[in-house]
């Protein structure tokens, strides 16, 4: 959606929700919504523009409805909160406001139970994985219903770069996911056999 038009409906929507919800004056007589209007009033649900703004990385439309009282961990129709959307689409200063405003940083989708940062490691967006990795929150080892870690995702995409990063949360390497595959043993079936001896000897450093 264009971000201009975006912002008219976020502004719209919020208009008729506050003109619903404000008592009228004693001395006005109190405004009568005509019955197709009032069911759009009463359902005015600003999480649908949060995610939007969070796939174009429109970071002063996520502050504005934020400041309205969207729920920051709202989900979407495939359950997927706007910190995973931002993260998935590359928006990192987006990432930064909605883990600002207190988004959980380990939320997985319903689809999968992907987390942001597994978006971001699939998607290549190093940035937003690095934003995420920073926020003290960050479980490294979360898991999804595959039982995969953000560690097997930077290894079966070659995220080379973000191994470092995972290390110096302590993730744990040695993991295994449901199919019996470790991090290591993803990066060899990829023919990355550099990534796959550096990250065997951080699961044997971690492990003694």
């Amino acid at each position: 959606m264009n971000r201009s038009l975006l912002k008219f409906h976020v502004a719209l929507a919020a208009s008729l929700a506050s003109a619903a919800a404000a008592p009228a004056f004693a001395h006005e007589p109190a405004p009568q919504a005509t019955a197709a209007q009032a069911p759009a009033v009463q359902d005015a649900d600003l999480s649908r523009y949060l995610f939007d703004a969070a796939r174009s990385g429109d970071t002063e439309v996520i502050k504005s409805l934020l400041a309205r009282g969207v729920a920051v961990d709202a989900r979407d129709g495939r359950g997927s909160t706007a910190l995973i959307l931002a993260a998935y689409y590359g928006h990192a200063d987006a990432v930064r406001a909605l883990l600002a405003a207190g988004a959980a940083p380990d939320l997985g989708d319903s689809a999968r139970g992907n987390t942001a940062l597994m978006g971001a490691l699939f998607k290549g967006e190093i940035e937003c994985a690095r934003v995420l990795l920073a926020d003290p929150r960050s479980d490294v080892d979360a898991r999804n219903a595959a039982g995969q870690t953000a560690a097997m995702f930077a290894a079966l995409f070659g995220r080379a770069e973000l191994i470092e990063a995972l290390a110096s949360r302590d993730a744990d390497f040695a993991l295994v996911d449901a199919s019996g595959a470790t991090a290591e043993s993803l990066a060899r079936g990829q023919g990355n056999a550099a990534l796959a001896d550096r990250l065997a000897g951080l699961s044997r450093k971690r492990g003694g």
